[in-house]
């Protein structure tokens, strides 16, 4: 893969510090879940409409944060999470200095592991924002959203889960690892339960962050 050195300019006139962006191809993580959850054939798919266009809007469902790693999120009482500039949410335990700042999943997602039998709601997939009607798990690498006052851009798709979770015990499948989705925060802001998640530019399967298995620091 290719390493370009980019600064990624914000809207008040600053600047992200240089980072080296990876360039990687779209879905190359979600590509290699089958092989490595031993699903030939997943048992969910979740149908999320057309391909995500610039303008496309869906809505947020839940904002949700965990105080720790390695468990489920809860939905935030109050309704509203702060994104925190190249950081993440705050409060949340996966924030920090990595690609992987805030994580997305669709409520078509969470429909479809309830038609398989699984009593699961909004952050049990351990999500910060879960979204209805718009593809969020087809946008490709690099795209910039919208949602709530702040602006992500669309870092990771899909998550190679190489422990086997309690959801994949008991449905024999997970649909987080292939329609889980990642990012990080360009512009920071609040969001809100029933704000807008709006599409501003598609990528073009490059990443203008720094790429880690981890948050540094």
């Amino acid at each position: 893969m290719s390493i370009t050195r980019k600064v990624l300019r914000m809207s008040d006139g600053t600047s992200v510090r240089t980072n080296e962006c990876e360039k990687i191809k779209v879905n190359e993580t979600a590509k290699t879940l089958a092989e490595d959850l031993g699903v030939d054939n997943p048992l969910m798919v979740s149908d999320q409409g057309p391909a995500p266009q610039v303008g496309d809007v869906g809505v947020v469902k839940s904002v949700n944060t965990s105080p720790k790693k390695g468990m489920r999120k809860a939905p935030v009482e109050a309704g509203v999470i702060e994104l925190v500039r190249d950081y993440g949410v705050a409060d949340d335990a996966h924030a920090g200095d990595w690609h992987r700042q805030v994580s997305f999943l669709a409520e078509e997602s969470i429909d479809v592991a309830r038609e398989n039998g699984l009593d699961v709601g909004y952050g049990d997939f351990a999500e910060n924002v879960t979204t209805s009607g718009i593809n969020i798990k087809e946008m490709p690498l690099g795209t910039l959203v919208k949602v709530g006052t702040a602006t992500v851009e669309i870092s990771q798709i899909g998550k190679v889960c190489h422990t086997r979770c309690a959801i994949y015990y008991l449905a024999g499948d997970c649909i987080f690892p292939r329609e889980g989705v990642f990012g990080w925060v360009v512009e920071p802001g609040e969001v809100r339960i029933g704000d807008e998640i709006r599409v501003l530019s598609l990528g073009e399967g490059e990443v203008h962050r720094a790429l880690s298995q981890k948050p540094l620091g």
